[in-house]
């Protein structure tokens, strides 16, 4: 019997070693499926597609300053005449408009809750990233590629849900659900 022993322990330590050996070969094969948090960094050629993306906004120009209107004339310069107008500030006002993505490129969706970066590609739709707003944390992710993506951005008080799909002409169309 005690001969038997050594034996009968290396016999298990064998069959343990292979049960993690496999184990681990397993999960390797699964980690990415299985741990995905969406928080991955961005490749070089997808960096380069935002920054892209982010310059072909419409940029607001300088604001011109608020212009105070001219102190009185001296005596010698002569004073305005009654009923002779003043000018009054300067105000720039400006707009930027939404670009409309092209077919197979990425939009950059901006929300309360965070923001994302989709692109649509054959039809199918893939969160290429997302960013939660402060005080935000992501939550139930579908990243595609798919019909549809989604992802939530989560607070204790308060719920964004983005949801997005292809249009008829390949660009990204989102909607926000609060």
């Amino acid at each position: 019997m005690r001969k038997r022993l050594p034996l009968v322990v290396a016999g298990w330590l064998i069959t343990g070693l292979l049960a993690i050996g496999a184990g681990v070969a397993v999960i390797d094969g699964l980690s990415e499926p299985l741990t995905d948090t969406g928080l991955r960094p961005l490749s070089a050629a997808e960096v380069d597609e935002a920054l892209a993306l982010a310059s072909s906004l419409p940029s607001a120009p300088p604001s011109a300053p608020l212009t105070a209107p001219p102190a009185s004339p001296s005596p010698s310069e002569g004073a305005p005449g009654p009923g002779t107008p003043t000018p009054g500030p300067t105000v720039t006002v400006t707009t930027t408009a939404t670009p409309v993505a092209e077919p197979g490129k990425s939009r950059v969706i901006t929300t309360a809750g965070g923001r994302v970066i989709a692109r649509c590609e054959d039809g199918l739709v893939t969160l290429r990233s997302w960013s939660p707003a402060q005080g935000f944390q992501a939550d139930d992710v579908e990243r595609g590629p798919a019909s549809r993506a989604r992802v939530e951005f989560e607070t204790e008080e308060d719920e964004v849900k983005v949801e997005v799909h292809c249009a008829a002409d390949g660009s990204p169309v989102h909607s926000v659900h609060s």
